[in-house]
């Protein structure tokens, strides 16, 4: 892996870092695949995601709550696909 930028380092360990194990997977895991292809939008809108409760987060991506209209779009259309979840055994 190439070396972060000192912002994008900070996203990587706040997305690892959730509190809940399932929660580290699935924006921990989103981070890893996809920041490589994030423009400036992109990191704005994944720094501000961030800052939203675990359950919530879990909850637009799993689709069993509404997204926030700040929230909603191409970006969290791809964190519901949850193909990008890789759990070591």
């Amino acid at each position: 892996m190439t070396e972060l930028s000192p912002r994008l380092a900070r996203l990587r360990f706040r997305a690892w870092h959730r509190g809940t194990r399932e929660a580290d997977y699935m924006i921990g895991c989103y981070f890893d695949r996809f920041h490589t292809e994030w423009n400036d939008a992109d990191i704005q809108w994944f720094e501000d995601l961030i800052e939203e409760e675990d359950v919530e987060i879990m909850a637009w991506a799993l689709r069993t709550e509404p997204v926030p209209e700040k929230y909603a779009g191409a970006r969290m259309e791809r964190m519901m696909q949850l193909d990008y979840v890789e759990i070591p055994r």
